[in-house]
């Protein structure tokens, strides 16, 4: 009998093309099999150039990964530009990254106005505007944006559980509000009045300022003259720690309410004045490396000794170089979850696959989940009260 054999080649071809485990590695642009690129847009000039210093953390967290030998393998290339907090100049970087350096997704661009700006852009291009560094609800919206995934606790959250708090202590509250005038500073509003209910006119006086006002002197000084005994302060760091200065320094009073945005003791109560900031609320999420109660905690000894060796010159007491090593860290679980398909893609199927994804940096209690139907990562806070040295944590871990 006569047998015929198949070439070697041909069986080993055919075998390598069944087995998943051999699958072929797949690469959109941005990655290979040495690197991944990594674009991001933040305010190291302007308005809120207090920010910057996030994006320096987060380029400081790669390199030590990079040291560590990379993700899978592979190196991040990370460029970051400064859009001084501009929405046109955030649109000229955006299409600079994905066009011309060809990065594989835009990873914390920074701020509710810029990421507004480039959001229909970054989903007609199918390009990830990952963990953007804004707690709009917005960015929660994976049917009509599926590109765009937030991070931190929205601010409509946020903004409902200080309601909540108010109507439960002080329901007689009179209630001033001085919020950016922008999607960012309307966001928390909306949820501000959202958990007052039927309680809205409990507000007594609301102003705004603009990102180019030189101060906001002039509004607090309305805001003193309505009679409220309650502020809502829906800032950024320049604004709220001017704020706090001249609600001091004027007599005024209230019970002072913070974004979490802007509750950093570096870029925030330091330059407004540690003894002018007691008695202010706001939220945590995450743990905060100046409180002496996390001062044996390991997340804690790991961030200061990565700030000895990466970014030396970066602020201890600046609460947005822990956020930054923090969000850095969620990147990285993504990257690593995608392993050898670094397809933009995939990398968005494995960001909205986390389950009680627990970091480190986390408050207890506190995780990150997200699925194909929601992305918002973090969706609890604590809150918390300065007492002139640190913020310390009272009542519950609360969600909306």
């Amino acid at each position: 009998m006569k047998r015929t054999f198949a070439p070697v080649t041909l069986i080993v071809a055919a075998a390598l093309a069944a087995s998943p485990v051999l699958a072929q590695k797949k690469y959109d642009p941005g990655a290979s099999d040495k690197e991944i690129k990594i674009g991001n847009i933040n305010p190291y000039s302007g308005p809120a150039s207090a920010y910057g210093t996030i994006g320096k953390s987060i380029g400081a967290y790669f390199k030590k990964i990079n040291d560590d030998g990379g993700v899978n393998g592979r190196k991040i290339n990370y460029i970051s530009y400064d859009d001084g907090y501009s929405p046109p100049k955030a649109v000229e970087m955006a299409r600079k990254l994905v066009e011309q350096d060809e990065v594989l997704l835009i990873f914390q661009p920074l701020g509710t106005p810029s990421n507004s700006a480039i959001q229909k852009y970054m989903n007609a291009k199918k390009v990830p505007q990952l963990f953007v560094a804004t707690g709009a609800t917005k960015w929660n919206d994976p049917k009509n944006f599926p590109w765009t995934m937030g991070w931190q606790p929205n601010y409509q959250t946020e903004g409902y559980i200080y309601a909540q708090h108010i109507l439960k202590n002080t329901p007689n509250a009179k209630i001033g509000v001085l919020y950016q005038n922008d999607d960012y500073g309307k966001d928390y509003l909306k949820g501000f009045k959202d958990g007052l209910g039927a309680k809205t006119n409990m507000i007594v006086k609301e102003v705004s300022y603009e990102v180019t006002d030189p101060t906001v002197d002039s509004q607090m000084v309305q805001l003193q003259s309505s009679g409220a005994d309650t502020f809502f302060n829906i800032t950024t760091p320049k604004f709220a720690a001017m704020a706090i200065r001249k609600a001091y320094d004027s007599g005024w009073k209230p019970a002072h309410y913070l974004n979490n945005v802007s509750a950093s003791p570096g870029s925030v109560l330091v330059p407004a004045g540690l003894d002018k900031s007691v008695g202010l609320i706001s939220t945590q999420y995450l743990k905060d490396p100046t409180d002496k109660a996390w001062a044996n905690d390991p997340a804690v000894l790991d961030w200061n000794a990565f700030m000895k060796k990466y970014y030396p010159d970066g602020n201890l007491a600046d609460a947005s170089n822990f956020y930054g090593w923090a969000v850095a860290q969620t990147l990285v679980q993504v990257l690593k979850q995608s392993g050898d398909n670094l397809t933009r893609e995939n990398v968005m199927k494995q960001a909205a696959s986390l389950k009680d994804f627990v970091l480190s940096a986390a408050l207890p209690g506190i995780k990150i989940n997200t699925s194909a139907t929601d992305f918002a990562p973090f969706e609890s806070v604590q809150l918390i009260r300065f007492d002139g040295k640190q913020w310390v944590r009272f009542g519950e871990v609360m969600g909306k």
